[in-house]
């Protein structure tokens, strides 16, 4: 597996994304279980999106003094667009999540914590799939079609089901986890097992945070492919995947707040991800330019955006 990226980047990386989780665990416990409102969701979003660019300008400046800045400009664009086609997929595992918490009623104080959970599974999981897939494909380089063609087949499956209410009752998962699982019928604080007629039981926290972890496996396998579109360094897929994943809590309860008014953009990434996996399939025909990768991306979230807000309002209308 070769990577552009010097060993002491690789370990400044290490180390950053253990500060930010002893900060998330330890430092930031303190305040317990409490609402986050959207300002706060919104400083944070802020600070993690900061914290991601000023990385892939220290990248980009690692490179520069290694390679030149030509090779430095288009490993760090490559980050960028990585970044943000994971930060644009993970809009959708956060519709799942709402739904999810809807759906078992859970307290907004007791979100959070299910949150930051997720995200250490997340990190553990991509990143042992995304060494493992930077590692297929530098053997066998025909993965790359068959990542394309599953991307493509995605995006047509997504685009259908987009605007569709989601059954949660009918979800496998779900299913198999109460079979397996006894679970009580109310929450324990923020416990994950009580005690109920003299019997250790699990609460309905711990069955959301095995949902989740479930639905983040299967939206992984969807969003890394994806980012191997852009580059298969794996110091590129790997950081820019964690980085977005770190900011996905913050993220999560901004965008909860505003679901509604992007009811579109299920659409914008069915198309993301039919356009990346396109990308992948002409790699050996036509490498489209990394630049035109981003714009491409941007323009579709924009419009979608766009879109969502001018429609919204007559949607409302409509159903009352």
């Amino acid at each position: 597996m070769d990577t552009i990226a010097p060993d002491w980047l690789w370990a400044f990386f290490v180390g950053s994304v253990l500060v930010a989780l002893f900060i998330d665990f330890v430092v930031l416990k303190k305040q317990g279980a409490h609402e986050v409102s959207v300002k706060e969701a919104l400083k944070w979003s802020v600070v993690w999106v900061v914290l991601s660019f000023a990385f892939n300008g220290l990248f980009w400046w690692a490179v520069a003094q290694d390679h030149g800045s030509a090779v430095a400009n288009t490993k760090a664009m490559e980050f960028l667009t990585g970044y943000l086609i994971e930060k644009s997929l993970a809009v959708d595992n956060i519709f799942v999540f709402l739904m999810i918490f809807t759906y078992f009623a859970v307290p907004q104080a007791f979100q959070k914590r299910v949150l930051m959970i997720g995200i250490i599974g997340a990190i553990v999981l991509r990143t042992v799939m995304i060494l493992v897939g930077s590692y297929l494909i530098a053997q066998f380089h025909w993965l790359l079609y068959v990542f394309g063609a599953f991307l493509v087949i995605t995006g047509i499956k997504m685009w259908w089901a987009a605007g569709q209410e989601a059954d949660l009752e009918s979800n496998p998962a779900l299913k198999l986890l109460r079979r397996v699982i006894p679970v009580s019928k109310d929450f324990d604080g923020e416990k994950f097992f009580t005690a109920q007629n003299g019997k250790r039981i699990a609460t309905p926290l711990l069955l959301v945070v095995l949902l989740v972890g479930v639905i983040d496996v299967i939206f992984a396998v969807d969003s890394i492919p994806a980012i191997f579109a852009i580059t298969t360094d794996p110091f590129i897929v790997l950081t820019s995947n964690i980085f977005a994943i770190l900011g996905l809590r913050a993220m999560y309860f901004l965008l909860a707040a505003m679901a509604t008014k992007f009811h579109l953009l299920s659409y914008g990434l069915a198309v993301i991800l039919a356009f990346i996996g396109t990308k992948m399939l002409l790699i050996d025909v036509y490498k489209i330019p990394v630049l035109v990768s981003l714009g491409v991306v941007v323009a579709i979230l924009a419009v979608t955006m766009v879109l969502s807000v001018k429609t919204a309002p007559r949607l409302s209308a409509k159903r009352g």
